[in-house]
């Protein structure tokens, strides 16, 4: 369903490119954000706690399987009330373990409110300077070539990326990573 939206948009914009003269570019936003180093060092704050919390919510599942093992090799041993108290034990660090994934990995968790308070403020600053170049460029459209849109041809004369990283006041080609 994507695809068949992603080739009406791109029909329509040709016909209406075609119809009314409208100029047509295209930015590629992962090339733009390689520029960045407000991105890369934000992106490695997010990697690195993201990291920190799988450790801990690792440690947390593994020391509930130590004890449901303990469990399983004492359990002929114990009372009917010791093996109940004993189930519960794990059953409720097991809840506890679930909670602290979903409150740093679930929607709307703690990871994702990091990701967007670190990440949109340059999402932000990227569009504003897109939208300065397509409007300086006189450019009735600009697609982002890293998108779910399907772009079948991209003239290189029509990528306004470098336009958009000079925009920010960064130099195109300057950051560690690959090139386009």
């Amino acid at each position: 369903m994507k695809k068949y939206i992603g080739s009406l948009l791109i029909i329509l914009c040709l016909a209406i490119g075609a119809t009314a003269q409208t100029k047509i570019g295209f930015v590629d936003s992962e090339y733009i954000l390689k520029h960045i180093p407000e991105y890369a060092s934000a992106q490695q704050q997010i990697d690195d706690l993201s990291v920190q919390w799988q450790r801990e919510s690792e440690q947390r599942f593994a020391e509930i399987e130590k004890l449901y093992k303990a469990y399983q090799a004492e359990q002929v041993l114990l009372t009917d009330e010791m093996r109940k108290r004993r189930e519960q034990e794990i059953v409720d660090k097991e809840k506890v373990a679930k909670e602290f994934q979903r409150q740093k990995f679930g929607y709307e968790g703690e990871l994702f409110q990091r990701r967007k308070e670190l990440i949109k403020p340059v999402q932000d600053k990227v569009y504003d300077a897109v939208q300065k170049v397509a409007e300086e460029g006189g450019f009735g459209m600009l697609f982002d070539k890293s998108s779910e849109v399907i772009m079948l041809y991209a003239s290189p004369k029509m990528d306004k990326s470098d336009a958009v990283v000079v925009k920010l006041g960064l130099k195109p080609g300057e950051f560690k990573g690959k090139d386009k």
